[in-house]
């Protein structure tokens, strides 16, 4: 089993890269293969399906992402190849907000997600998701609101449910005003 592989991503092919690792070219389903400069040394965290007919690499940019897409194949009805397009058109705080607030209108809008499987999802991981996307959220800008919020008694759970809705390129000012809108709804 891989747990990452760095290498050059030096062809994209649909809706994967080939990623080359010591003179060898790995190709790896991705959720957003176009957001990988070619010729670009990356680390990729690697998932590995070994299948009695196929083998197949999945590769993500992220420790969260490989995280979120571990936990909806692991959905009953839920596989790899319908994971990719919810991680490819979903941020990784919007599916995890969905999921806590039983948002079924926003989880199927995802390709080939009904209203039985965006509920199945809903069963299966509400509650149980713990991936921690500080890296992701707090490289963007959203340390200092995070610190506030906190100091305004908010919980960090509560507060990360909304980070994504929020421009960082307002001033703190700002995004404390509309955190605070959010939270309130």
């Amino acid at each position: 089993m891989y747990s990452y592989m760095i290498g050059k991503v030096t062809d994209v092919i649909g809706n994967a890269i080939v990623l080359e690792v010591a003179g060898i070219g790995y190709l790896m389903n991705t959720p957003n293969p176009y957001s990988f400069d070619f010729n670009k040394e990356y680390k990729v965290y690697v998932y590995q399906q070994i299948r009695e007919d196929e083998h197949s690499l999945y590769g993500f940019k992220t420790v969260e992402e490989k995280d979120l897409f571990l936990r909806l194949i692991a959905v009953k009805g839920l596989g790899p190849k319908m994971a990719l397009p919810i991680l490819a058109t979903g941020s990784i705080s919007g599916i995890l907000d969905a999921i806590e607030r039983e948002n079924v209108l926003y989880l199927k809008k995802f390709p080939k997600i009904g209203e039985k499987l965006a509920k199945q999802i809903i069963l299966d991981l509400k509650g149980k998701i713990t991936i921690n996307i500080d890296n992701t959220k707090t490289s963007s800008g959203y340390e200092e609101l995070l610190e506030v919020m906190q100091g305004l008694g908010y919980k960090e759970k509560e507060i990360r449910g909304i980070l994504a809705k929020i421009d960082t390129s307002l001033s703190i000012e700002d995004q404390v005003k509309e955190a605070l809108k959010l939270l309130l709804k």
